[in-house]
């Protein structure tokens, strides 16, 4: 394994799921709410996807982690309830999908605030972890997280394993990810949004997926798949989300883990 590891673990896959609901697209473009086919498509993943997603990691018994704008937050109380008591770590994703590098340092900070507020509030804890907006963190942010005592931030793209990133006065860990394991990045169509890019097929994303997977485990690294309820929570794609899943665990080595957990183990 790569770096100091128990030597039984050969892979540790992460996987995380963003709860956008319709906030990323109203904070793309405020008159989105006008949009009742695009709404509804957000809506689908608090509504249906997650639902669905959290019965799968129960039938195979996988922590994950979940990142919840806080308006997204306030309208599910019920399903952040939910996430939180399958065991699931949840983390901050701002509040209304504001990618940081369109704050300034005060409005960050003042979301960052708010959403741990509403998050603490739901289910009586801080968020210990944060994933920006469009995954790109402002020049303030790593300052702005371990101020608020944020264990890791998961936004950037340095590395295949968790690795320190240094703020003005301590550090926090980065638990990387990569545009290959988004899954917006193979079915982002919303025409609404001026987005027509052609869908990816379930085959395609799997071997895409299962080949990054193989190529992790045989390189001793972990695996950060980026995913979204609206997107990855429909039947199809979660069937092809879960056949991975068991293709994963019939290897010996393979350790499933919350973001917050493999951050602490690296940090150790």
């Amino acid at each position: 394994m790569n770096g100091k590891l128990p030597s039984n673990i050969k892979c540790i896959v992460v996987l995380t799921f963003d709860i956008d609901g319709v906030s990323g697209a109203i904070n793309m473009n405020p008159n989105s709410v006008n949009f009742p086919g695009l709404m509804s498509l957000r809506e689908y993943g608090p509504k249906i996807g997650t639902p669905r997603i959290l019965k799968m990691l129960e039938e195979n018994e996988i922590p994950a982690t979940f990142y919840i704008p806080g308006y997204v937050a306030e309208n599910y109380k019920d399903l952040v309830k939910l996430v939180a008591s399958k065991g699931h770590e949840i983390g901050h994703h701002g509040y209304m999908h504001e990618p940081p590098q369109t704050l300034s340092k005060k409005e960050e900070a003042n979301i960052l605030d708010k959403g741990s507020e509403i998050i603490e509030n739901i289910t009586g804890e801080k968020p210990t972890g944060y994933r920006a907006p469009g995954a790109e963190l402002s020049e303030y942010s790593i300052d702005l997280l371990a101020e608020r005592g944020f264990v890791y931030d998961s936004s950037l793209m340095g590395d295949d394993i968790p690795y320190p990133i240094k703020s003005s006065t301590s550090e926090i860990m980065e638990v990387p990810l990569h545009w290959e394991m988004d899954d917006v990045a193979y079915y982002n169509y919303a025409p609404s949004l001026g987005l027509r890019q052609f869908m990816a097929t379930q085959d395609h994303l799997y071997q895409v997926w299962s080949t990054a997977f193989d190529a992790a485990y045989h390189y001793g690294l972990s695996l950060v798949p980026v995913m979204h309820p609206y997107v990855i929570g429909r039947p199809g794609r979660l069937r092809t989300l879960e056949r991975l899943i068991k293709y994963m665990k019939s290897l010996p080595g393979v350790k499933f883990m919350r973001a917050i957990d493999i951050a602490r183990l690296y940090k150790q």
